[in-house]
């Protein structure tokens, strides 16, 4: 299981950090453009996608990995 992807506010835009990283993996100038590549990253990675809003509080999580407790469908 790879680092989870936080995508953060950045001076200027949005940032994809990895769990732990010190440097961004990439900066991009939207939110939603930040979201799709850690969204890729995290599904490549087994990892868990954690979304920040502007002031940096979590508002959104989003697993990719092996969940040991999955949603069940309800259909």
């Amino acid at each position: 299981m790879g680092k989870n992807q936080h995508v953060t506010p950045h001076s200027g835009g949005w940032q994809v950090k990895g769990e732990g990283n010190q440097k961004a993996t990439v900066v991009t100038n939207t939110q939603k453009e930040a979201i799709s590549i850690a969204r890729d990253i995290a599904k490549n990675q087994q990892s868990e996608l954690v979304i920040h809003n502007r002031e940096g509080q979590i508002r959104n999580k989003d697993s990719h990995g092996n969940d040991p407790f999955p949603p069940k469908d309800k259909k």
